[in-house]
């Protein structure tokens, strides 16, 4: 997950999402485009919300106090915290689809609408 690693977890414990612009492009000519495109916004938002669930003061709080094996194994446990929930509940409530029923949507509009348009 190339957004958490290098972009979102620093925005966030560094408090710079309100001074920061973030532009995604997303292309891979092996699908289609608007898929690539929701595929990587949905990607982008579960790694800012990930990085925004993450107890950051508790882990340099941990860090402060060099006890860098609570804070690994602290690390290790948010790995398996209720993240999926908690996204599709923000999907839920924002009336977009839920896991990957979102491309079913896709395809519709594929069949119904880009057919027309000759693409």
């Amino acid at each position: 997950m190339l957004f958490r690693v290098f972009l979102t977890e620093p925005l966030v414990r560094n408090n710079a999402l309100n001074r920061t612009f973030i532009g995604l492009d997303f292309f891979d000519a092996s699908i289609n485009r608007i898929a690539a495109w929701v595929l990587g916004a949905r990607s982008f938002q579960k790694a800012l919300l990930e990085a925004l669930l993450m107890p950051n003061e508790k882990l340099k709080e941990i860090q402060d106090k060099g006890n860098y094996t609570e804070r690994l194994v602290l690390m290790e446990e948010l790995k398996m915290y209720p993240l999926s929930d908690i996204w599709d509940y923000f999907c839920m409530i924002n009336n977009v689809p839920e896991k990957e029923e979102w491309l079913l949507d896709v395809k519709n509009y594929e069949k119904d609408i880009l057919v027309k348009r000759g693409n």
